[in-house]
């Protein structure tokens, strides 16, 4: 039997911007230096007795700017899940482990794609 869900739609928008936080989050982490403060690189080799060879370059650190994105995306990233958790709609729901699976694979039309339950 396929069922589909009528999600409301500050759940749908809630879970499209959360995942879109999702994406943002680690390509900024990506982006950024490997350390938040400035540290100096490495460079570990087997000849040192190590397993593996390891190397870093000189950290700068995040600037107070990056910093301030990271927090915000977490924050922000932190709001929508409780949102999202937290919501009635879920109350109202007669199978919310199906149906909060289904949310997440909504899609920006937001269409839940039917689930065999």
């Amino acid at each position: 039997m396929a069922e589909m869900f009528d999600f409301p739609r500050d759940l749908v928008d809630a879970q499209l911007e959360l995942r879109n936080v999702q994406s943002e989050l680690p390509a900024l982490y990506k982006r950024l230096p490997w350390s938040v403060e400035p540290l100096p690189g490495w460079t570990h080799t087997k000849d040192a007795g190590r397993y593996y060879e390891t190397k870093r370059p000189d950290s700068p650190g995040w600037t107070d700017e990056e910093k301030q994105q990271v927090n915000d995306l977490r924050a922000r990233q932190m709001e929508l899940v409780t949102h999202i958790y937290a919501h009635d709609f879920w109350a109202s729901c007669s199978d919310p482990v199906t149906a909060r699976s289904a949310l997440k694979h909504v899609t920006e039309a937001g269409a839940a794609p039917n689930r065999d339950g």
